[in-house]
């Protein structure tokens, strides 16, 4: 069981991007899913969960213009990114716990680089 994100990219401040988290492998559900980012120098920090029940949080620093969702048919996880500040470049991960048939495994994809140039 996997996961992999994609979506990165290069914008400038104001503008959007839709990362996407999808579970591939032996992947029968997607249970509570969550957004983290890291900029250089600084702690990784949480940027969005959603639970099973389709219950969210955020950061502060992202409400109102962040967004995240599921389409359990795919086993993906999305991040609706809108009104991109320069404060919200860095390396965005997904971690998240996965249904396998027999037992639920926590994972963690690789990064996607989000730079956001004024």
């Amino acid at each position: 069981v996997q996961l992999q994100a994609s979506g990165g990219g290069l914008v400038q401040t104001g503008e959007s991007l839709r990362l996407s988290c999808a579970a591939s492998g032996s992947v029968s559900s997607i249970n509570a899913m969550t957004w983290y980012r890291q900029a250089p120098g600084q702690e990784r920090e949480l940027v969005a969960r959603i639970s099973t029940g389709d219950s969210t949080n955020y950061a502060d620093s992202v409400k109102g213009r962040f967004t995240i969702s599921r389409d359990n048919a795919k086993k993906t996880v999305y991040l609706q990114m809108n009104n991109l500040k320069t404060e919200d470049t860095a390396v965005y991960s997904c971690e998240g716990w996965i249904f396998d048939g027999v037992n639920t495994v926590l994972r963690r994809g690789q990064g996607t680089q989000v730079t956001v140039s004024s």
